[in-house]
């Protein structure tokens, strides 16, 4: 009762949402289609009051009408209808609703009395809010019928569902993000002219529909697109419309099992930013500016190209048609049937009809003049495409696309079904990669390396390669059903690209699978991170799923889940069996850890479900303490929250499969030992001889350890005595969790670099990495807060360290990859803190590339540093920006990109930032690297702050709200603050921001970061100052 009171001081809207029953929403409100929608399995239903949400963030919602005042007889149902729909008005959604405050406000009548006493006074309104709340709770119930089990709703009076209104003042006739499911697409049959000249296209679209319940009514999607004409025919075929969303509605309804074909004739400009069908542009070897258009649609822009069903369950087939000058080429998801000669002088490529039913976002096309090289691979034909300057650069990728093809034929034991699989370099590219079915695009930087590029370069690429060729199984053929479950996509590409490089290509020594679990962890320690598997509602809730929670994180529970299963066949079985089972179909988590159950024969058998799914239902990670007394050793879980003040805190718990390796044997994998924790404490028995124990044997569990004083101090002696008495996967958790556990304040700081004391004998790249970075980042707070005193003391703390390993480093080519990454590292961090040997090699390496004209090459691990240090030189700086305007491999311009920005000179910095905004010399797609840079350095990084809040509107016009190019821009200018001041700055401007990105959970991540910071700061600092 207390709650319906204090609820109905809210606009109705709230209450009917809030506080009535899930059932009772769907009867009353859906009470003419039942079977439309579910909200009880469709729960991201689209918010309804205008408070909320803006309708048009950044497009519009149609309304097709008419078909009213032309009513359909049945015998009519397999011919075209009402003409054309002469009469249809095309109206665009507004972000208004219906006037949500309500009718029923009642004003209590005047009353007078003599002046009562204070009691009385206090008893006569608390009777009068009783009595009127009771009213009111009476008045907004819908109509019922009073009986002794309580209030039952009439069904003669439902309660009507607030539409937003159409631009033209009529009611769009849905209002929720996800489309209902009344119709289904079967095929779609697009035709589209791009016209380069003008930056403008025009298109056709004929959508064959299914109608799966009766239904007055067909809502699909459409963006910035201009409707010119649209005709529907019941019967055959059927057709529909892009756009944020749009309708047809029908005074009859259609009927269950019908056929339909909706044609949409329309207009729009090609899009200037990176998402939809979009300009691109390049300077050829003559110096001529050459342009193309291409398309990225994940997760919500193929509306921004043609009308359709935009959401992932509606899988179709796809027939393309593309009209393009003689001296372009147009490539799509499929192989080329025929070129047809127009009267105007132009082609038209028809490509065959998709053979593989697929989802909106994995459609593509693109309009260039690329040169290809190509080779047949298991009846498949693998092409590699780029601009014809950077041919030469395409081999290393074809070679690595044609052998992971294979491997993957083979490990899935389900050929690529599409007769061609293109790799495609585009030279204006946001994201890394994106896994078009059969036309995969890529950054240039992604795919594309010289024959004399380094093997840590070529890492990079093969890892983009594997990770989007996985795709063409995870997320192709077996796709998420709602955005919510991105990480059965993302998570399972990121799995399988370390799998298979570490079979197909072992020599590339890929030993960065710890580094993905730490900086997953890192977010997912926040209030502000989000489960695996979660509720999306709103399209800039579906960018930010696009994040290290469903890629990291969710490849890390996989491997996880693999070494706890007994065998090494197991894991592989089951996802075989889950890709059977869901071919060509859509999946959620479930569905998964099903299929992985299934397959279980061990004798002791495991309900993978029941383990998973406290790791992908609700978010963060435990922390395990370890506690012995005597021969027990008692094992207690924790959320691992880094919490500020008023956050939640949880009572969570995971089924943990804890792995532990002791001073008896700790190196081998016959040495590891699993201990199941699924409650709050547990014990288990060792022997009292063993002097230490070692957790999460090489680090493949997603939780951190806590060991006490006793057990810390036991393993920094062992390691002191002797650095390889525990892997260098071990060694390196070590690192990373007691970092987070001073962070967590568990620990001391004074703990922190007691156990680094022994990094004087490290020489692993894994472990020496992850202390490089976190004392990287320690020195960069110190920095930021002018810690003078103490910034020089880390440098000296740290050159004091790893100086040894430091001037051991060579500067000439090196074939490992690990001790590449190693070198990279170690160099970038002694010429970052001017160490003089360090500065003279890569001054004088410069200077020998610079004389010879180029042509004398830099180790490509060494590239790096070289430019960082010369762009700190008043002369070498012009001389690099020079370089870089002219140089074509790419990986070697965005290094020197790199280097650019780190300067320290103000004058450059501002010119840097602006030069990448504007996009002519630096593409814009780089700003978020050049902000990044820009924000490690002292100099830079409140440039780079003034710089985004006076920009903010032409960022995110460039990238969408909630994209990962958004949330890196975010934490970049925030994450190394740690003052009042600056947290009062931050959530003063997001806060001003409202619909433009107040919201984003990326907003919430930099605000406790900086609390986090101010924190931690607060509370270390004097034991650093003495302890330095």
């Amino acid at each position: 009762a207390l709650q319906i009171i204090r609820l109905i001081s809210l606009p109705l809207c709230v209450v009917e949402r809030a506080n009535l029953p899930r059932n009772m929403i769907e009867n009353s409100m859906f009470e003419e289609e039942p079977d439309v929608v579910d909200l009880a399995k469709d729960s991201a239903s689209f918010p309804v009051c205008s408070y909320e949400v803006a309708y048009e963030p950044r497009s519009s919602r149609l309304l097709v009408r008419g078909l009213g005042e032309n009513d359909m007889d049945e015998d009519e149902e397999d011919c075209e209808s009402s003409a054309r729909l002469l009469g249809m008005s095309f109206m665009n959604r507004s972000s208004s609703h219906r006037p949500s405050s309500s009718p029923y406000t009642r004003q209590p009548p005047p009353r007078s009395c003599s002046r009562p006493s204070a009691r009385t006074m206090v008893v006569c309104v608390l009777f009068l809010v009783i009595v009127a709340s009771m009213t009111m709770v009476l008045y907004f119930l819908p109509g019922c019928t009073f009986t002794k089990t309580g209030c039952k709703p009439n069904k003669t009076t439902p309660i009507e569902p607030v539409y937003p209104e159409s631009t033209n003042g009529t009611l769009f006739p849905w209002a929720q993000l996800r489309l209902p499911q009344s119709v289904h697409p079967l095929s779609y049959d697009l035709t589209l002219n791009p016209d380069l000249d003008n930056m403008i296209f025009s298109g056709r679209t004929v959508i064959d529909m299914l109608v799966l319940h009766n239904t007055k009514r067909i809502v699909l999607h459409s963006a910035n697109l201009n409707i010119t004409k649209a005709t529907f025919k019941v019967g055959f075929k059927g057709e529909y419309k892009p756009a944020q969303q749009i309708a047809v509605k029908f005074t009859e309804d259609l009927k269950a099992g019908q056929h339909c074909v909706l044609t949409l004739e329309y207009s729009a400009k090609l899009s200037h930013t990176y998402d939809g069908f979009y300009n691109s542009s390049y300077t050829d070897k003559d110096g001529n500016k050459r342009v193309l258009a291409a398309t990225q649609f994940e997760p919500l822009s193929a509306r921004k190209a043609f009308p359709c069903f935009d959401e992932p369950a509606f899988k179709a087939t796809f027939l393309v048609k593309i009209t393009r000058k003689p001296n372009y080429k147009t490539l799509s998801n499929m192989p080329k049937a025929n070129v047809t000669a127009l009267p105007n002088g132009l082609l038209r490529d028809e490509f065959e009809r998709t053979s593989v039913n697929m989802s909106t976002y994995l459609v593509a096309f693109i309009v260039a003049d690329f040169t290809p090289i190509s080779k047949n691979v298991s009846e498949t034909l693998v092409s590699v495409y780029s601009v014809p300057e950077k041919k030469e650069h395409t081999e290393y990728a074809l070679d690595t696309a044609s052998k992971l093809l294979e491997f993957y034929n083979n490990f899935f034991e389900i050929g690529y079904p599409l007769k061609k699989l293109d790799l495609v370099a585009i030279p204006d590219f946001l994201a890394g990669a994106m896994e078009n079915w059969g036309l995969i695009t890529f950054r240039e930087t992604s795919l594309l390396v010289g024959k004399q590029s380094s093997s840590l370069e070529k890492q990079v690429v093969a890892s983009v390669i594997a990770h989007e060729l996985a795709h063409q199984w995870f997320g192709n053929l077996v796709t998420m059903s709602w955005w919510n479950d991105l990480w059965l996509n993302e998570g399972f590409a990121t799995y399988m690209q370390y799998t298979s490089l570490q079979t197909v290509l072992p020599h590339l020594d890929i030993v960065n699978v710890c580094f993905m679990r730490f900086r997953a962890m890192e977010k997912d320690a926040l209030n502000s991170s989000h489960a695996v598997s979660t509720e999306v509602n709103t399209p800039e809730q579906v960018e930010e799923m696009f994040d290290s929670v469903s890629y990291e994180k969710g490849a890390s529970i996989l491997l996880m889940l693999k070494a706890s299963l007994p065998g090494d066949g197991q894991f592989r079985k089951g996802i075989i069996q889950y890709l059977n089972q869901f071919s060509g179909l859509n999946t959620d988590t479930n569905d998964l850890w099903n299929s992985l159950t299934q397959v279980d024969v061990s004798t002791q058998h495991q309900n993978v479900s029941e383990m998973m799914s406290s790791w992908t239902s609700q978010k963060g990670f435990p922390l395990v303490t370890v506690s012995r007394k005597g021969d027990q050793v008692t094992l207690t879980q924790e959320h691992f929250l880094l919490t500020s003040d008023n956050a939640t805190h949880t009572s969570s718990l995971w089924n943990i499969p804890v792995t532990y390796v002791n001073d008896s044997c700790s190196l081998a994998p016959e040495c590891r030992q699993v201990f199941t924790l699924k409650t709050k404490s547990e014990t288990l028995r060792l022997p009292e001889s063993v002097k230490w124990l070692k957790l999460n044997y090489r680090n493949t569990g997603f939780y951190i350890v806590h060991y006490g004083d006793e057990g810390w101090a036991a393993l920094r002696d062992a390691l002191s005595s002797n650095v390889s008495v525990l892997t260098h996967e071990d060694r390196a958790s070590l690192i990373h969790n007691i970092f987070a556990l001073s962070r967590l304040g568990r620990v001391s700081v004074r703990h922190v670099f007691n156990l680094l004391d022994y990094m004087t004998n490290e020489t692993e790249t894994t472990p020496v990495l992850e202390a490089l970075l976190q004392l990287n980042n320690l020195y960069r707070l110190l920095d930021k807060r002018q810690e003078h005193t103490l910034v020089a003391r880390m440098k000296v703390y740290i050159l004091h360290q790893f100086g040894s390993l430091m001037n051991n480093q060579t500067w000439v080519e090196e074939e490992s990859v690990s001790k590449q990454e190693l070198r990279s590292a170690l160099l970038e961090t002694a010429c970052g803190l001017n160490e003089e040997n360090c500065t003279q090699q890569a001054k004088a390496l410069f200077q020998k590339y610079v004389d010879s004209n180029g042509t004398t090459r830099i180790p490509g691990d060494l590239q790096q540093v070289v430019f960082n240090v010369a762009a700190q030189s008043d002369e070498d700086w012009p001389t690099l920006l020079n370089m870089y305007e002219h140089v074509t491999y790419d990986a070697e311009k965005r290094k020197m990109l790199r280097g650019l920005a780190s300067t320290q000179d103000a004058r450059r910095i501002v010119w840097i930032l602006n030069a990448g905004l504007k996009g002519d010399i630096i593409q814009t797609q780089e700003l978020p690297l050049v902000i990044n840079t820009v924000c490690n350095g002292f100099a830079g990084y409140l440039f780079a702050w003034d710089f985004i809040q006076e920009n903010w509107d032409h960022l995110i016009e460039k990238f969408p709200v909630g994209s990962f190019a958004i949330q890196t821009v975010i934490k970049s200018v925030t994450s190394q603050f740690s003052t009042q001041a600056h947290l009062y700055q931050v959530k003063g401007f997001f806060s001003s921001l409202k619909e433009r990105g107040a919201q984003m959970r990326s907003v919430q991540e930099a605000l406790e970061t900086i609390r986090l910071n101010q924190r931690w700061m607060d509370k270390n600092l004097p034991t650093l100052k003495k302890w330095l």
